[in-house]
C-alpha cells in the first residue's frame, strides 16, 4: 500500500494526471476560499461572500410556486405517481419526445419567438459543461485548435480542453473599444494560428458573453457567420445566457442569422449550438444541458456520445410540462428580467459610491468591475492578485480576476450579483464602499502634509491613487492589523 501512494500518480492516465482542468487558478481558488468560511447572516456574519458563482437565484419561488400547482408533472407525488412505471424504466438516449419538444419551445421563447428550432435537432447533455465537451469530441481530434474570444469563460479550459485534447487559441478583445470582439481580430488570430502551423476546425463564442454580459449585434454575428463559411471552420456559440437580458437591444441567435443570411454565405452544416437551462431557470443542479446543430452527422454523433450523460428521465418529464405551460413561460422569463434588471442597478449604483464603475452590460448575472486604480502597478498581472488576495482574504469577498478569464489587462474583476439575497447584496456593498473610503482616509492621515494640501487637483488626485495603491500593498502584507484600520467585518455587525 506505501509503494502505490507514494508512486500512485504512474498507475495514472494522462487525462488524470494533467493539469489543464484548469483547477489551479484564481477562478476556482475563490470557491475553495469560500467553502472554508462562508458567509451566512447570523452563524457567520464574518464569512466570505460568494462572488464568484454565476448562479441565478432570483426568480426560483416561481418555479416553486409552479411545482406546488402541478403535482402530476411530478413522479414523486401521490398525484404523479402512476406515472413511475413508465419513467423508471430505460429511456433512449434521444431523449422524452415531450421534453425535445418542449425545450425546443422553450428556447424559441427565450430568443424572443423571432426563431423556432427543430425537436429534432435536439441532444441532451450533463449540463453545458457536458454540452461544450461533447461537441469538442464531435468537431476536433487532439490538437486540433478552436478560437475564442477573451476574456473568455474561466472553465472552458476544463470543459474545451481537458479530456478532448483541444488547443485554445485566444482571440484577444480590448478596454479601448470596449471590449467588443471583431472579424478582424479572428482574422488574425486565424493568421497567427495558420503560422504556427496549427490546425484550426472552429471558433466558439458565448453570446451574451460570460463574463462581460454583453451581447453581439447582428452584423458581427453575420460577419462571422461568413468568415467561417470561407475559411470551412465551424463556428459554436454558448447561448446559456439567452434569457437573461434585461436592457438594451434584443438578444439575437445565431439561429435567427442563419435564417438571415444569403444561403451562399452559410454553410449550416458548420453553425452549432450550446445551451442550458443552467442560468436562464436558474436549474444548475437538474444539468440540462443541451446541443442544437444544423449538421445531421454532429446530431447523430453527439446523440451517441449523449449516453455517458444523459438527463434523467424523472427532470425531463417535469421540465417538459413546465416549459410547456406558455402562460408560466412568459410570466417568468418577463419576470426574470425585471428582477435582474433591478439587481444590477443596485449593485452597479452601490460601486458608483465607492468610486468603482463597470464595462456598461446588459445580460448575464455579473458585471465586469474596473479594479485598475486601486492596483499597485497597472500593468502588472501580480499586482492583480495582490489586489485579488485582499479583496478574498480581508474583504472577504470572492470575486474572480480578469486573469482568470485570460484577459489582457489587469485590474478587471468579475463579480456575480444574482446568487443571493438582497440582504447579502447590501453586506458585500458595505464592505466594499468601507474599505475603499477607510483605505482613502489612511493614505490622507498618513501622508506627508505638504502633498496633501496641493492647490493643483489634478496633482492632488494623482498623488492620492498612488499611494491608495501602496497602502493597498502594505494592507495586504501587515493582514489588516494595523490599529488603525479598520477591519472589513465591522460593516455587517451593524446588519
Amino acid at each position: 500500500m506505501g509503494s502505490l501512494k507514494k508512486n500512485g500518480g504512474a498507475i495514472l492516465s494522462r487525462i488524470a494526471t494533467n493539469d489543464h482542468h484548469g483547477e489551479n487558478s484564481e477562478y476556482f481558488d475563490g470557491w475553495k476560499s469560500y467553502d472554508k468560511d462562508p458567509f451566512h447572516h447570523s452563524r457567520n456574519p464574518c464569512g466570505i461572500i460568494q462572488m464568484g458563482l454565476a448562479e441565478n437565484q432570483l426568480c426560483l419561488e416561481l418555479i416553486e410556486g409552479w411545482i406546488k400547482d402541478n403535482p402530476k408533472a411530478s413522479i414523486c407525488t401521490p398525484e404523479g405517481v402512476g406515472q413511475f412505471g413508465d419513467i423508471a424504466i430505460f429511456q433512449d438516449y434521444h431523449g422524452l419526445k415531450e421534453f425535445r419538444q418542449a425545450i425546443a419551445h422553450f428556447m424559441g421563447k427565450a430568443r424572443g419567438g423571432r426563431v423556432t428550432f427543430d425537436p429534432e435537432r435536439i441532444v441532451m447533455s450533463g449540463g453545458a459543461t457536458g454540452a461544450n465537451e461533447t461537441i469538442m469530441f464531435c468537431l476536433a481530434d487532439p490538437g486540433d485548435v478552436f478560437l475564442v474570444p477573451s476574456p473568455y469563460y474561466a472553465a472552458f479550459d476544463r470543459d474545451l480542453r481537458w479530456r478532448t485534447g483541444v488547443e485554445i487559441i485566444p482571440v484577444h478583445c480590448y478596454s479601448s473599444n470596449s471590449f467588443k470582439l471583431t472579424v478582424e481580430a479572428v482574422e488574425w488570430a486565424y493568421k497567427k494560428a495558420q503560422e504556427s502551423n496549427k490546425k484550426v476546425k472552429g471558433l466558439i463564442l458565448t453570446n451574451p458573453s460570460n463574463p462581460l454580459g454583453t451581447m453581439l449585434d447582428k452584423d458581427t454575428l453575420k460577419n462571422l457567420v461568413r468568415f467561417v463559411t470561407r475559411k470551412n471552420i465551424h463556428l459554436v456559440v454558448d447561448e446559456i445566457y439567452a434569457g437573461t437580458v434585461f436592457a438594451g437591444e434584443n438578444f439575437v441567435s445565431v439561429a435567427e442569422v442563419v435564417n438571415n443570411v444569403d444561403s451562399y454565405e452559410v454553410n449550416v452544416d458548420l453553425i452549432h449550438i450550446v445551451y442550458s437551462l443552467s442560468k436562464d431557470m436558474g436549474l444548475p443542479g437538474f444539468r440540462v444541458g443541451i446541443i442544437y446543430s444544423y449538421n445531421d452527422l454532429v446530431v447523430s454523433c453527439a446523440r451517441k456520445m449523449s449516453s455517458f450523460g444523459l438527463v434523467s428521465s424523472q427532470t425531463q418529464l417535469m421540465l417538459a410540462s413546465m416549459l410547456s405551460d406558455d402562460r408560466f413561460v412568459e410570466i417568468f422569463l418577463t419576470e426574470n428580467s425585471r428582477r435582474l434588471k433591478i439587481r444590477h442597478e443596485d449593485y452597479t449604483s452601490g460601486l458608483k459610491k465607492a468610486g468603482i464603475t463597470c464595462l456598461t452590460s446588459n445580460a448575464g448575472l455579473f458585471v465586469w468591475m474596473d479594479l485598475r486604480h486601486l492596483l499597485r502597478d497597472r500593468n502588472s498581472f501580480e499586482s492583480e492578485i495582490e489586489l485579488w488576495h485582499i479583496i478574498i482574504d480581508k474583504v472577504k469577498l470572492n470575486v474572480s480576476p480578469g486573469s482568470s478569464f485570460h484577459c489582457t489587462e489587469p485590474g478587471w474583476f468579475r463579480a456575480c450579483f444574482a446568487n443571493m439575497d438582497d440582504d447579502t447584496l447590501h453586506a458585500a456593498l458595505r464592505r466594499i464602499q468601507a474599505f475603499v473610503s477607510k483605505n482613502h482616509k489612511i493614505v490622507e492621515n498618513s501622508s506627508d502634509s505638504d502633498q496633501i494640501v496641493q492647490s493643483n487637483n489634478v496633482k492632488k488626485q494623482k498623488w492620492k491613487q498612488s499611494n491608495l495603491r501602496l497602502s493597498f500593498r502594505r494592507l495586504y502584507e501587515d493582514g489588516l492589523s494595523s490599529p488603525g484600520i479598520m477591519s472589513p467585518r465591522s460593516p455587517l455587525l451593524r446588519t
